[in-house]
């Protein structure tokens, strides 16, 4: 079991083994999807979350819809992406949202 939460500024992610993940969510740097071929018994769609030293990965059963609502605010969110991934059924990875890099 999942349980993601906002603190602050900071997306949290405990896993059912008691484990922690966190990212800061100002310092965002990329939003992308990992899929596999587990399904459709099994989960396979993880949503994963990255800043400039952490990770946080997040099955898309334990999505809240907030956080949902919190990645569709993020400017150029990739919504084609998205529909990509929920339609794969293999192994795949799709980039929703990157970051970009001041000159």
């Amino acid at each position: 079991m999942f349980q993601v939460g906002l603190v602050g500024d900071v997306l949290t992610v405990q896993r059912g083994d008691g484990s922690i993940e966190t990212v800061a969510w100002p310092q965002l740097r990329k939003v992308w999807i990992m899929t596999t071929s587990d399904g459709p018994f099994s989960e396979d769609v993880f949503f994963v979350f990255e800043d400039a030293s952490a990770g946080a990965v997040v099955p898309q059963g334990a999505l809240p819809g907030w956080l949902f609502d919190k990645l569709q605010a993020l400017p150029g969110f990739d919504n084609e992406a998205l529909i990509a991934a929920m339609c794969c059924c293999d192994e795949g990875t799709f980039v929703c949202w990157q970051a970009h890099s001041e000159p």
